[in-house]
């Protein structure tokens, strides 16, 4: 199904769309009458719900943040690391 409806949801926005569901389950509607009425697969939903079930939209957001700023410093120290390995054979050789 490559192209047919190929998007991208914000945290917040699939968050919503759980909550929603979850409400309309809740109100013994089927679901695949109810995935079916927000457009996302059931591949996406149970995706989603293992991602994002218990969190609120701002946990998600803080989530999002954590893991840029743990990538940020995943590239500082692998450049700290080669800079300290430089360093050594510089200083290893004999001049």
């Amino acid at each position: 199904m490559i192209g047919k409806h190929t998007r991208r949801h914000t945290p917040d926005h699939a968050i919503g769309k759980l909550r929603d569901i979850e409400l309309l389950l809740a109100n013994r509607k089927p679901l695949e009458l109810v995935l079916r009425a927000q457009e996302i697969s059931e591949q996406t939903y149970y995706r989603w719900r293992q991602k994002y079930g218990v969190m609120t939209s701002d946990e998600a957001k803080r989530l999002k943040l954590l893991e840029r700023e743990n990538a940020q410093l995943k590239a500082i120290v692998a450049d700290l690391s080669l800079q300290n390995q430089v360093l050594k054979d510089v200083a290893s050789r004999k001049w």
